[in-house]
């Protein structure tokens, strides 16, 4: 089995994020790191956030820096990343590329305590860097221009220091001088040789500084000083005349600022009133913004609160340091304040969002000083305050992120025509039920009913310099319709256009005067108002029309064409007649190319089911150039052009090609090559792309002509990053589409469908699916579909929570003592974080997180959710600190209930020091109310935590920590039937087939398991022999399991076809039972045929088939909310090309931060029978010499590998 991986949505969630000037100029960017793919996001004017890049880089990225030389005017991208090289990268804007310009080795692959990457710090001047590990090694790099100002780097220099753990490093801004650097080290020699404990309790941090001498090229340490031991980041304090110089040291509760021969100055961070008392505040995120005449740093703590830290100072002494709360939003992993007055914040899970400042807080909030520090017997008085609504930042758009995937399933619950994914997103009060389905999201501007039912729509300008469109033409069976559109859009009646017949076509003709084709002529209206009418002869109408700016053909009824070309006076002149051989099905002319008079290709469709492309040159006009037969009659003809790109925004090179496409009548979209000499048709693909006929329009997307294919729902052909895409818009069917632009809406589409005219912009061009988000309560664990009902069931669960109750009642109190505060004392109500509408604001637990508590208190509940209306039908909050890990649907012998639901509960679980627990619980529920509600029948006490529950044979199967049991269903409780206690360590996945049972256990890969009724046993007949940390699994066949383990792998097992019939054809049960494996394992194993490293930690696989009729694929769900189809090969011939394709983009394109392909794939095992799709993927985007030289080797074209490329992908979606 040989299969083919293709990421289908990127990563979602940021590891980190820098901002800066990466195209030079004024520009501010943004560069994120999404574990293994890098993104450039630029905020443009109206304040979205639009991905300019995204690189796939074959390596997990670990930090990011950028640095400028001095005077220079762009910014460089360090990165460090798990291949135990240093990158540096340059944004190339005209090609749309990094360019890497540096690649440094210094260690061994992967991410290791001692090899550097983990962190990184920029000299603030972009004189040196410095890349760290976790432990021991440090190095220096100086950074420098050669003769032709290009950026060079030196040899590394050591900083290394054994036995030392580092917390964080940052560069010290300290002007001209020699370069300093800043580490939180924890010294751990005497720790590593004191047995009893002693010293590892005493040992301290320090805050070291490492000096580079650029005399001498050499690094020393220069000065250590004690810290805190709950210090955990360095923010750089600028220097050399803007400020102090320093660091702010961030710590458990305080904030410290430090700096050679200075004395500490220190202030405590605010707390939230709610917060117990022996949980600290630590800082997680920091950013600086500095302006000519001051600087501010904005921290966020690990609850989300922002505070704005002012240091006073009278050159570099500093007298005082002030914490200001400045708002809450989500926890980041990272904040980037850009120069343009925006804030992106990079959320650790769920959207990321983009603030614009509305203030800098300088309102009065709580606020404290190191100079008002008050020291108490138990250590430094704590100061307090209260959440509020924002004040100083607004949101003015958001991210969309699925970080990170709990659980996913795939099923058609909808009845539309391609199944939806069903996934869990999220943590905590942010975590939602995601709906994804397969297609581009579609705004709705306007939706307006018209008096009949309308053929057709069009838009036209009054002139070919306009901006914005003047008029949308409709055309019903009898008559036409005229809208104006300015302010709003209303009928007009001067327009010149004919309105008592239908229409064929509406267009602008030349440069300033519009057409109207209708079936008994053609009307031309000048820009004077004059009106020119072109009869048809006889009694015979016009069937079909193709025009383009300056050319007109129609067909007669009979087959009769008729050629019209725009004059230098422009008159529309008839030039050629001729007839075809029979009816026309329909026509098209290829647009008119720059700098020319007309455009040399006109394609005709025929009944015959055949195309045939005309020439319309004087020399040989209406001479046919090619013929091409297809598999049904055409309904629908356009002319493509791709214009010649260099790099530019779609990062491919590429010609000027001319493609014609095809709307056949059985529903399939035809595309074909036009050679733009000869005329000759080349290279056909086809795609089905529904029940009906697809009509072709042409409409703007990004500024380039693109294309609308209407069948049984819309499709948008168009080329994004180098490949031409073909995507389903989430909408309803259309019958007739234009593109729309005006002031208000400048990329839009008009179409009809019904008695309604639709105005709508189509969003986030290149991504795979688009979401529909219903909110959940806490961090979603598991759900079920309930197969009838088309009910989901989730349950979820939060730990160190207060249930709903506690937090209803912490809420009230938190009002009553503000009220109190106001009357009692007449304090001023603005103290306490404003007004009182926030109290009961929904929103609040959403986006300030839950009130916080002791780590084994457990909030959980069970939700039965209606996915088509987005209502919770039933909420069962549980009690008793109670928290649900489990869930699944069962139906027992007896009939009595029907579909019951069995959920696996802990009470008391608490994982620190070691896992302990109160007691373990297996609940049964019935559904009620048409199974929107629950109720509960009974539920059965276990010793452990019921991780695994499933369905078998009329029983309830349980996996409770080693032991796997099977339940009946009793009046009172579950009753024990059978059970095997000779699992490793803890099962954590049950599958059953048959009589066969597939158990994952948690650190020990799959054992598969035969219950013997007659015996009423349980046996263990095949196991793993590689120990494998599960963290999910799904049932492929009889004797194959998929399976994905914690290090981000995805493997397949099968148990080898002899062993499989001996163990189905035993009929005493005598083989199973007496034979003995090798050190307690069983008897026989069952080998890996597939085995590949995704990168991202894999929480859920399904199989499914996203495309009608399609064959189904593997889909998995990852942590930083990406989702990948593995598809299997159906032939050999593909198998060889797709390798060999794969190998020599491994030689000639090795991944941009220095990771090998090869070894990156096999990081834990060797890969084996997987071919890379997003490797491949990248082909389109290589340069074009590359491309040939690629192609030559395989024999083959680079079209042809192209159309390889697009036809495996349309197998999958």
């Amino acid at each position: 089995m040989y299969l083919y991986n293709l990421t289908l949505q990127q990563p979602t969630g940021i590891v980190c994020a820098i901002n800066g000037s990466f195209s030079g100029g004024k520009s501010q960017e943004i560069v994120v790191a999404r574990g293994k793919v890098l993104d450039l996001l630029r905020p443009d004017d109206n304040g979205r956030i639009q991905t300019i890049l995204s690189v796939e880089i074959f390596g997990s990225i670990r930090s990011l820096a950028q640095f400028r030389l001095t005077g220079a005017q762009k910014d460089y991208i360090v990165v460090g990343s798990d291949s135990g090289r240093i990158v540096i990268l340059d944004y190339n804007k005209e090609k749309n590329v990094f360019d890497k310009i540096h690649q440094e080795t210094f260690g061994k692959s992967g991410s290791r305590r001692i090899v550097p990457g983990q962190f990184i710090a920029i000299d603030p001047k972009g004189r040196a860097v410095m890349i760290g590990a976790c432990e021991k090694q440090k190095l220096v790099y100086v950074l420098n221009r050669d003769t032709a100002a290009r950026l060079t780097i030196s040899s590394p220099l050591e900083a290394h220091k054994s036995h030392t753990l580092v917390y964080s490093i940052c560069g010290v801004d300290c002007g001209f001088e020699n370069p300093i650097f800043a580490a939180i080290e924890l010294d751990y020699s005497e720790a590593d040789l004191d047995s009893t404990g002693q010293a590892a309790s005493e040992a301290q941090k320090h805050l070291t500084f490492y000096e580079l001498d650029l005399g001498l090229n050499h690094v020393s340490r220069k000065w250590s000083e004690q810290v805190d031991n709950g210090a955990n980041l360095l923010v750089t304090v600028p220097g050399g005349g803007d400020g102090p110089s320093g660091v702010l040291v961030c710590a458990e509760n305080f904030v410290i600022y430090k700096n050679q021969g200075h004395q500490e100055v220190r202030a405590v961070i605010p707390r939230r009133a709610d917060l117990p008392s022996e949980r600290g505040v630590l800082i997680v995120s920091a950013a600086m913004h500095k302006l000519k005449s001051m600087f501010f740093f904005l921290l966020q703590t690990e609850y989300g609160d922002i505070f704005k830290v002012t240091l006073e100072h009278d050159g570099d002494r500093v007298s005082e340091l002030k914490i200001k709360y400045f708002d809450t939003i989500p926890v980041t992993a990272s904040m980037c304040v850009l120069k343009s007055g925006f804030l992106f914040a990079a959320s650790e899970f769920g959207n990321h969002a983009l603030y614009q400042f509305k203030a800098i807080g300088d309102d009065d909030d709580v606020e404290v000083s190191s100079a008002t520090l008050e020291e108490t017997q138990d250590g430094f008085k704590p100061v307090y305050f209260r959440p509020r609504r924002l004040k100083n930042l607004v949101r003015i758009d958001q991210v969309e992120s699925l970080m990170p995937i709990m659980d996913m399933k795939v099923s058609n619950l909808f009845e539309e025509e391609t199944p939806q994914i069903f996934t869990l997103c999220g943590r905590g009060p942010r975590s939602s039920l995601r709906i994804l389905r397969t297609g581009l999201a579609v705004s709705e501007m306007a939706v307006s009913r018209l008096p009949g039912i309308p053929s057709a729509v069009w838009t036209v300008k009054k002139n070919v310099i306009d901006e914005f469109d003047a008029y949308i033409v409709v055309s019903f069976t009898n008559a036409t319709l005229v809208l104006s559109i300015g302010e709003t859009v209303e009928e007009v009646s001067d327009s010149g256009f004919l309105d008592t017949t239908p229409s064929l076509a509406v267009s602008l003709i030349g440069d300033d005067s519009l057409m109207q084709v209708h079936p008994n002529g053609i009307r031309h209206i000048r820009e004077d108002g004059r009106i020119n009418e072109w009869r048809t002869p006889g009694k015979r109408t016009i069937a079909k029309v193709g025009y383009n700016r300056l050319q007109v053909v129609i067909a007669l009824s009979g087959g009769e064409l008729i050629y019209f070309e725009v004059d230098v006076t422009g008159q529309l002149m008839e030039v050629e007649k001729h007839e075809m051989s029979g009816d026309v099905a329909c026509l098209d002319i290829a647009p008119v190319p720059e700098g020319r008079q007309r455009s040399r290709f006109l394609a005709v469709g025929s009944y015959d089911k055949t195309i045939r492309i005309l020439s319309l040159d004087p020399d040989d006009c209406m001479q046919a150039l090619s013929v091409q037969s297809v598999s049904s009659a055409p309904e629908s003809l356009l002319f493509l052009e791709v214009q010649a790109s260099v790099g530019g925004e779609d990062g491919a090179d590429h010609p000027a090609s001319l493609f014609l496409n095809a709307g056949l009548q059985n529903g399939v979209l035809f595309r074909t090559v036009v050679d733009m000499v000869t005329g000759q048709l080349s290279d056909s693909r086809s795609r089905f792309l529904g029940l009906r006929a697809p009509m072709l329009f042409p409409i703007i997307v990004r500024g380039k002509r693109a294309m609308l294919c209407l069948s049984s729902r819309p499709w948008l052909g168009y080329i994004h990053q180098g490949h031409f895409l073909l995507t389903p818009l989430s909408y309803e069917t259309l019958e007739y589409a234009a593109s729309f632009s005006s002031d208000q809406c400048v990329e839009g589409v008009v179409a009809v469908a019904g008695e309604a005219l639709r105005i709508f912009t189509i969003e986030r061009l290149g991504e795979t699916f688009n979401e529909t988000v219903i909110p959940l309560r806490y961090t979603p664990r598991k759900f079920v579909l309930h197969p009838k009902r088309k009910l989901l069931v989730i349950v979820e669960s939060d730990q160190g929570a207060l249930t709903a109750e506690e937090r209803e009642s912490a809420r009230k109190e938190c009002f009553d003592a503000t009220q109190a505060g106001e009357n009692g004392t007449g304090s001023d109500p603005m103290e306490n974080g404003g007004e009182d509408e926030d109290k009961d604001d929904a929103l609040s637990d959403e986006h300030y997180g839950y009130p916080k508590t002791e780590s084994d208190k457990w909030v959980s509940c069970i939700r039965v959710l209606d996915p088509r209306t987005g209502n919770t039908t039933c909420l069962l909050e549980l009690q008793e600190n109670e928290a649900a890990f489990s869930v699944c649907t069962v139906n027992f012998h007896d009939k009595e209930y029907g579909t019951l639901l069995a959920v696996g509960t802990a009470k008391g679980l608490q994982f620190l020091p070691r896992r302990t627990l109160t007691a373990g619980y297996i609940h049964i529920y019935r559904f009620v109310e048409d199974g929107r509600s629950l109720e509960l029948l009974h539920k059965t006490q276990v010793e452990g935590v019921p991780l695994a529950l499933c369905q078998f044979q009329g029983r309830l199967l349980a996996g409770i920590g080693p032991v796997l049991r099977l339940y009946d269903l009793g009046k009172r409780r579950l009753l024990r039937k059978c059970e095997n206690k000779l699992f490793p360590n803890t099962i954590v996945s049950i599958h059953a087939y048959r009589d066969r049972i597939y158990v994952g256990d948690m650190q020990e890969s799959f054992h598969y398991c035969k219950y013997r009724r007659d015996e009423n046993q349980l046996y263990i007949f095949a196991d793993d022999c590689v120990p494998r940390w599960l963290t999910a699994s799904y049932h492929i066949d009889f004797d194959t399991m998929a399976g994905a383990d914690k290090f981000g792998n995805v493997y397949f097992v099968r148990l080898s076809q002899d062993v499989s019939d001996e163990i189905e054809e035993d009929p005493t049960g005598g083989r199973i039972k007496w034979e003995q494996g090798k050190l307690n394992g069983a008897p026989n194993k069952v080998e890996e045929i597939v085995q590949f490293h995704v990168g991202d930690l894999i929480t859920s696989l399904q199989k499914a088939s996203l495309i009608p009729g399609g064959g189904e694929c593997i889909l998995y769900g990852t942590t930083m909310g990406s989702i990948g189809a593995l598809h299997a090969f159906t032939s050999r011939d593909d198998v060889d090309f797709f390798s060999h394709l794969e190998m020599h983009l491994r030689q000639d394109h090795p991944p941009l931060c220095g990771r090998d392909h090869m070894a990156y794939r096999s990081a834990y095992f060797p890969v084996k029978d997987v071919i890379d799709g997003d490797l491949c993927e990248q082909y389109p985007t290589l340069p074009m010499d590359l491309q040939r030289k690629i192609a030559d080797e395989l024999d083959r074209t680079p079209g042809e590998i192209l159309k390889k490329l697009e036809e495996v992908r349309n197998k999958i979606i």
